[in-house]
C-alpha cells in the first residue's frame, strides 16, 4: 500500500530512532530529538487552539533559530501553509507579502517586532501576533511564543487528512527585478528534493550542520527535510561573523554546511583561522549564486576543506544539479566546478535555443536551462499568467542560461538578462568575474553591460578593493586580457565600497545598471 511523501516523516522517523540524540543547538539552548519533537507538537496545538485551519498561511520573520526550525513541522503536520520572510526586507515588502499570501498568523523574533508594528494597521488578514523570545518582556500588543506553548500537550496533535500535493510553504522569490512571486511548494516537492540531497551531499546521522544560509530561503536550501530525516545536528548561526563560524566548526564538530558566496569568502578572509583546531575537515556547499572559481581553490588547498556545488531555484526545491569531483570532472578543474554540475536524481534537464530547440552537447553553444522533476513547484500563488509564463509543455523554464559538455555537465553561463551583447557577441559576465578575483587585490565583483555608442553594450566591472589594495583600472583590464578574449574584457573598472545584494548573498545587478539605463549614460 502506497503512503503519501509528507516531510513530517523526517521528524517522526528521528524522533523515533534517535530520541536522545542532539538536535538543535541554539546559543545556550540544546535539544534532543525528543524536546525537539515535543516543542513542535506544542505549537501544533497552540496554532490550532487559536482556530487556525488547514490550509491557512502562517509566517515567519526571524533569523536562523530554533523557532524557525520548529516552525517547518509545525504548521506542515497539521495540513497549514508556513510563509517565510526575508528579514533583511522593508515593512513595505513584509506588508505586500504578508497581504498578498492572506497570512492568518505572524511568528516574529523579538528583533522585527516594531517593523511589523510599523504595518500592523494595514494587514489585511492577520488576527494572530506572535513573538519568538527567549527570555525578557514580550513586546506590547504581542503573545509570548514560549508561554503559547507552555502547557500544551506534547504528543502528536491529530491533523486533517494532509496529502503530498498540499502546500507546505508559500517562497517568495528574492525579488532580484521587481515584486516577489510567492513560489508554492508541496510535500512532494519537499520529499523528493530531501532524498536528492540525502544521496548527492553525503548526509548521515554523524552530520553536524551549521546553519549560515537563512532557514527562509527555500527551506534553507531544503536541508531542513534532510538533515532532520538522517537524525543528523542543527547547529544555529544567528549572524554571520568570521569567529563564531570557526569556534563552532572547532566546538560542535560540524561536518557540514551550505552558504551563499559572500559567506565563503568571510571564511576565507577570516584573520585567525591558526587560532582553531579543526579535526574534521568540513563539507561546504555553496548555493544561490555560483561562487567564484579562485575561492573554491582557496578553501581546498588553504583550509583542506571540501567542496561541493549545487544548482537549483527557489521554483525547484531547489536541487537540480549537483558537482563535486569524480571521473569527469577532475578536483583541480575549479573553473569547472563552480559553474557545473550533473542533473540530480529524478530531474531531467534540456538547454533549449530562443526557438525552443535541445542545444547541442558541444561546450559552446548555450540556451535557457530548463527542467522538470517532482521538485518543480506547483506554481506562482494568485499569479496564473506569470505560472504559465515560467512552466510551459510540461517544463520549468528557469531564466538561466547554460551549456552542455561532452560528459553531461551543465554549465552555468549566466542570467538571461545579464548576458552582455557587444558588437553582436554575447559576452558572459560571471566568466570577466572569474577572471578578475584571480587578482590578489579584489575582494568583491561584478561586471554589467552599459549602453556604449558603436557596440551598443559593453562590459564594465565594479570593484571592490581588499584593504591596503591599490591597483589601477588599467592594471585589472590588462589582467583580464592575459586571460580572457579582448572583446570579452572590461572596458572600465569601477571602484566602490560595496556591492549591493540580496539576504541570501545575490548580486542585485539591476540596481548597478539602472544609473546607466535609466539615465541613458553611455561610455565611449
Amino acid at each position: 500500500m502506497q503512503v503519501p511523501l509528507l516531510v513530517d516523516d523526517f521528524l517522526r522517523r528521528s524522533s523515533l530512532l534517535y530520541p536522545d540524540k542532539l538536535a538543535v543547538v541554539d546559543g545556550e539552548h540544546r535539544y534532543s530529538y525528543s524536546d525537539f519533537h515535543a516543542r513542535v507538537n506544542q505549537l501544533s496545538h497552540a496554532l490550532l487552539e487559536l482556530g487556525l485551519e488547514k490550509g491557512d498561511r502562517v509566517c515567519i520573520l526571524s533569523p536562523n533559530s530554533h523557532f524557525f526550525l520548529e516552525s517547518f513541522y509545525a504548521t506542515s503536520q497539521v495540513g497549514l501553509i508556513l510563509v517565510p520572510l526575508n528579514y533583511r526586507l522593508v515593512a513595505a515588502d513584509h506588508e505586500y507579502i504578508l497581504n498578498h499570501a492572506g497570512v492568518k498568523a505572524v511568528l516574529v523574533d523579538w528583533e522585527y517586532t516594531a517593523v511589523v508594528d510599523e504595518i500592523r494597521d494595514r494587514l489585511e488578514t492577520v488576527e494572530h501576533w506572535i513573538e519568538a523570545r527567549d527570555g525578557g518582556p514580550t513586546a506590547e500588543g504581542w503573545s509570548s511564543w514560549n508561554e503559547l506553548i507552555a502547557g500544551a500537550p506534547t504528543e502528536t496533535p491529530p491533523a486533517p487528512q494532509v496529502d503530498e500535493n498540499d502546500l507546505v510553504s508559500i517562497n517568495y522569490t528574492s525579488g532580484t527585478t521587481a515584486r516577489p512571486k510567492g513560489v508554492m511548494l508541496t510535500h512532494r516537492n519537499c520529499y523528493v528534493n530531501a532524498y536528492g540531497l540525502i544521496a548527492h551531499l553525503g548526509v548521515r546521522h554523524e552530520d553536524v550542520e551549521l546553519w549560515t544560509l537563512p532557514m527562509f530561503h527555500c527551506n534553507g536550501w531544503g536541508g531542513v527535510y534532510a538533515l532532520t530525516g538522517m537524525g543528523g545536528t542543527h547547529v544555529v548561526l544567528r549572524a554571520i561573523d568570521g569567529e563564531e563560524i570557526f569556534e563552532l566548526i572547532e566546538r560542535e564538530g560540524v561536518t557540514f554546511a551550505c552558504m551563499a558566496p559572500a559567506v565563503l569568502r568571510t571564511i576565507l578572509d577570516y584573520p585567525h583561522k591558526d587560532r582553531h583546531t579543526i579535526s574534521q575537515a568540513p563539507r561546504f556547499t555553496v548555493a544561490g549564486a555560483p561562487p567564484p572559481a579562485a575561492f573554491i581553490q582557496r578553501l581546498e588547498e588553504e583550509l583542506g576543506w571540501n567542496f561541493m556545488q549545487i544548482y537549483g531555484l527557489t521554483e525547484t526545491a531547489p536541487l537540480l544539479t549537483v558537482s563535486k569531483p569524480d571521473h569527469a570532472t577532475p578536483k583541480d578543474d575549479w573553473a569547472r566546478r563552480s559553474r557545473a554540475g550533473v542533473p540530480a536524481l529524478g530531474v531531467e534537464i534540456e538547454i533549449r535555443d530562443p526557438d525552443g530547440h535541445p542545444v547541442p552537447r558541444d561546450g559552446e553553444t548555450s540556451g535557457e536551462i530548463c527542467a522538470r522533476s517532482n521538485v518543480v513547484f506547483s506554481g506562482y500563488w494568485e499569479q496564473p499568467d506569470q505560472t504559465d509564463a515560467a512552466i510551459r509543455d510540461g517544463w520549468f523554464h528557469t531564466g538561466d542560461l547554460g551549456v552542455w559538455d561532452s560528459v553531461g555537465n551543465v554549465h552555468i553561463v549566466d542570467r538571461k538578462k545579464d548576458v552582455i551583447i557587444s558588437g553582436g557577441e554575447n559576452i558572459s559576465s560571471p566568466e570577466i568575474e572569474d577572471a578578475l578575483y584571480q587578482h590578489p587585490a579584489v575582494l568583491e565583483c561584478a561586471v554589467i553591460g552599459v549602453p556604449h555608442e558603436k557596440w551598443g553594450e559593453t562590459p564594465i566591472a565594479l570593484v571592490v578593493l581588499r584593504s591596503g589594495a591599490t591597483p589601477s583600472a588599467e592594471e585589472l583590464i590588462d589582467f583580464c586580457r592575459e586571460r580572457l578574449a579582448h572583446f570579452k574584457c572590461p572596458t572600465r573598472i569601477d571602484f566602490v565600497e560595496e556591492l549591493p545584494r540580496t539576504a541570501t548573498g545575490k548580486l542585485q545587478k539591476f540596481r548597478l545598471r539602472e544609473s546607466f539605463w535609466e539615465e541613458g549614460r553611455k561610455v565611449n
